[in-house]
């Protein structure tokens, strides 16, 4: 047998012996089911908040404070301007009461009610509406001053309180995914290949880490080239990882026919410019791409440490470096085409997810031969590099020495 498929044996070997002793534990059902957990503590994030929205629900009130006749007006106007903007601006409910001798005075007791949140009060006549408001940022006293508008407009023109038309809403399906819907598909393919590829390629680590506790790499570097554990490793891990996606995209996607119908339609608008087969391929392979460059680094800094308190020093610095390159790719979604997209693609690191995000954005399918050649070429270089100071992380028993002074 030649050196070369003796290597590629021992390398295989390897893989088989992490995926078999890293799959088959009882560790491994719990973190395949980690992303339960991260989705259980959201969900009881967004039941906090909801109770507490819950709790102010009905306390916070916009108020005019006007005869009567302009309270009916001030009604229909906003019976009429509501249903278009306060889903998207959150309007509060808008109350009417009656004017006393003050009203500057009354206005002001409402803003300071300890029982109810008033952010605006209105008062004094409609075409010469006064507006006091407790926070300058807020659009509810322009929207009460848009309120008096239509209502002086609508007293002029004779209007009553009735509708004068009768719309008819259409809804069709478009021909083309719209940019919303494909900023989401990148957003959403970037989040995923940086939170599924980190927390995958921090496994490396802690199997490294065991095995450098319990002297088993010591064993394997006596029977077997050094560059083949680490190869070995790598391919083992990625296949683990492989066994992670595939579960949980086999979970979304059955999944699907349990969602409401009306979730189901919202979340149809979402979709990759490049079509679903061409962006499910380029997401495998940019999500390859991105394990074996984050892999092989994780790997290497396992076998420089000796003990889980350096590999935890060692891999906070890249684990912060792979939040700025995720921020990074983030970016390039929401700026297409200017210098900052065009830097988080070719910048190695950030290459996977700013690509992935690409393929969900634009239709072009030509830089992904040129972006996946490119990458190919740094997974060769990193895995090359980070096979060498494994070798010599790991031949050094004590764990490299770190010198900071020299003595004379």
């Amino acid at each position: 047998m030649s050196g070369t498929a003796r290597l590629i044996r021992q390398t295989l070997t390897i893989a088989r012996r992490d995926f078999i002793a890293t799959v088959m534990t009882p560790m491994f059902l719990l973190f395949l089911l980690a992303p339960l957990l991260f989705a259980g503590f959201g969900a009881m994030g967004s039941l906090g908040a909801m109770t507490v929205g819950q709790g102010t629900e009905g306390k916070e009130k916009i108020y005019a404070i006007v005869p009567p006749a302009d309270a009916a007006r001030l009604r229909a106007a906003d019976a009429l301007i509501r249903p278009a903007i306060a889903r998207e601006r959150g309007l509060p409910p808008l109350a009417t009461v009656a004017p006393d001798a003050d009203p500057a005075a009354q206005a002001r007791a409402l803003l300071s009610d300890p029982d109810i949140d008033v952010p605006s009060v209105l008062y004094g006549p409609l075409d010469r509406p006064q507006l006091m408001h407790a926070n300058p940022l807020s659009t509810t006293a322009r929207y009460l001053a848009a309120l008096a508008e239509q209502a002086v407009r609508d007293q002029r023109a004779g209007l009553g309180a009735a509708p004068l038309s009768q719309p008819t809403f259409t809804r069709v399906e478009r021909d083309s995914t719209s940019l919303g819907g494909k900023n989401a598909a990148g957003t959403f393919a970037v989040v995923s290949l940086f939170v599924v590829t980190l927390m995958l390629a921090g496994q490396a680590v802690g199997t490294m880490a065991e095995e450098r506790s319990n002297k088993v790499i010591e064993v394997l570097a006596a029977a077997v080239p050094l560059e083949s554990v680490f190869l070995g490793k790598l391919i083992g891990m990625f296949g683990v990882a492989i066994l992670f996606l595939a579960f949980w995209v086999a979970v979304a996607l059955n999944i699907g026919a349990l969602l409401p119908p009306e979730f189901a339609t919202a979340l149809s608008g979402i979709a990759p410019a490049i079509g679903f087969p061409a962006f499910a391929l380029l997401y495998i392979l940019y999500f390859t791409l991105a394990y074996m460059l984050l892999g092989s680094v994780f790997l290497t800094v396992g076998a420089q440490a000796t003990t889980p308190r350096e590999i935890q020093m060692l891999s906070l610095p890249i684990t912060i470096f792979q939040m700025a390159m995720f921020g990074f790719a983030l970016a390039a979604i929401g700026r297409p085409g200017s210098w900052i997209a065009t830097a988080a693609e070719l910048f190695p690191f950030s290459s996977p997810f700013a690509m992935a995000g690409h393929a969900a954005t634009s239709s072009d399918v030509w830089p992904h031969f040129a972006a996946l050649a490119w990458q190919l070429l740094w997974v060769a270089i990193t895995i090359s590099v980070g096979a060498r100071l494994f070798r010599r992380g790991v031949l050094q028993s004590a764990g490299p020495k770190w010198k900071w002074f020299k003595r004379g």
